[in-house]
């Protein structure tokens, strides 16, 4: 049994256990059983992800920018990773307003019994501020905090550094070479405990939410798993198909992994070791290329919470009978857009960047305490979204520099050793320093 198909058997199990857990209600239950064990487990699970994510993203975007050895060629990736990742963005978000418009949820919503205190703004960020904070001003507490986009804007100048230096440098890339290999090998041996940490994740998160949180805002949350399905297999497929010529179910096939790991935790950058070794392993994308795009995408690509923001902002502004109009949507959708470039990939952000978005079109923020019951489950669905965006992105801009290996991505057993994530040291190691080498 492939390691996909036995975290999809943790997951339907997690959901059958967690209502059942929740049905009962019993305090030893969720003082010892999903508060406890269950709790501690995934914990451990995710704080295991995030644990590969810096020294994965350092090593492996080292090892990407001297792969590619040119300078121009860096920047011409990173652009087009950018326009793309803002692209899809803007789109996300603009769909989803136009569905919550058709659908108009939040119509004649009942507000009594809604408790709306504790919720508070956040100050939204100036464009400046946002790319200004992208150069760390001290390296090492950017590495300790985990801030994403200011570990990337320091490893690739470092990358380019080495670059500059020339033969001189061959021991420290052979040095990030071999931990490089290390990392994935430490991939290897936590991905083995992953129908565990599935399994736990699930079952905590539907004995605490249950489904009875869903029928007051029923149509909220029909509105965007909608718009989210909508955007997964329609957009963002037409966009891979136009920008690349790639076929997308070979694609939906091969990123399936990823975005069940990424429905599990709930967090782009602890998914983010999945996401490269679908991209790579299962889809042929050179190490050069998919060592950038990716945790890149996972900080600024966004297009699942975009879709939130969007869908929440229709339903909060029918729920108060407040009228946007035309310049209050516009305004939406820049603010997703400019938020979703500063604000980390982890679990419950989207809730954050939408205090900015209400403040600025005047909506209640207070609004916020309507969804707070179902966000978590919907963070889940819309993690996944972000990260088949990241993946799309990944392939389009590799695809395009010529770093695509046709035949990886056409071959349906192309990174299978054993199962479908690849879970063979061996082979692992093998790739990554072929990657490297590249």
């Amino acid at each position: 049994m492939s390691l996909t198909t036995q975290i999809m058997i943790a997951m339907v199990g997690g959901v059958i256990l967690g209502v059942i857990f929740n049905q009962i209600g019993s305090d030893f239950i969720a003082n010892y059983i999903t508060g406890g064990v269950l709790a501690m487990l995934g914990t451990m699970f995710v704080n295991a992800l995030k644990m590969l994510v810096v020294p994965l993203v350092f090593f492996s975007l080292i090892c990407g920018v001297t792969g590619i050895g040119d300078i121009r060629i860096l920047g011409r990736v990173g652009g087009k990773s950018f326009v793309l990742y803002l692209m899809t963005t803007a789109i996300a978000i603009a769909l989803a307003i136009l569905i919550a418009q058709i659908i108009a949820p939040g119509q004649g919503f009942v507000m009594e019994g809604v408790d709306t205190s504790g919720v508070t703004a956040k100050e939204a960020p100036t464009v400046w501020n946002v790319f200004a904070a992208i150069v760390p001003t001290n390296p090492v507490a950017a590495f300790a905090n985990g801030e994403m986009l200011q570990i990337i804007f320091y490893t690739i100048v470092l990358g380019v550094a080495v670059l500059m230096l020339g033969e001189a440098s061959a021991p420290f890339v052979a040095g990030c070479e071999y931990m490089n290999d290390v990392m994935m090998k430490i991939v290897a041996i936590v991905m083995a405990f992953a129908p565990i940490g599935v399994f736990c994740l699930i079952t905590k998160t539907f004995a605490e939410q249950g489904i009875d949180l869903f029928i007051p805002v029923l149509a909220y949350v029909v509105t965007l798993v909608g718009a989210l399905l909508l955007h997964l297999f329609i957009t963002l497929m037409i966009i891979l198909k136009v920008f690349s010529g790639l076929n997308p179910i070979t694609f939906l096939k091969k990123i399936r992994p990823a975005q069940i790991f990424a429905f599990s935790t709930a967090s782009s950058n602890a998914t983010i070791p999945v996401t490269l070794r679908c991209v790579t392993q299962r889809m042929g994308a050179n190490n050069s290329v998919a060592s950038f795009c990716v945790p890149f995408g996972a900080t600024i690509n966004m297009d699942g919470t975009a879709i939130m923001q969007g869908v929440a902002t229709v339903f909060l502004s029918n729920v108060y009978g407040i009228d946007l109009g035309v310049g209050g949507y516009l305004t939406v959708i820049a603010m997703a857009v400019l938020a979703s470039i500063g604000t980390a990939g982890v679990p419950g952000v989207g809730l954050v960047m939408l205090t900015m978005v209400l403040g600025q079109v005047g909506l209640p923020i207070e609004g916020i305490a309507l969804i707070l019951g179902v966000d978590r489950l919907m963070d889940m669905i819309r993690t996944a979204v972000n990260i088949s965006g990241d993946a799309v992105v990944s392939v389009i801009v590799a695809k395009g520099e010529g770093k695509l290996d046709m035949a990886v991505y056409n071959d349906p057993a192309a990174g299978e050793v054993g199962d479908d994530l690849g879970i063979d040291p061996n082979a692992e190691t093998q790739l990554a320093a072929q990657h490297c080498n590249h």
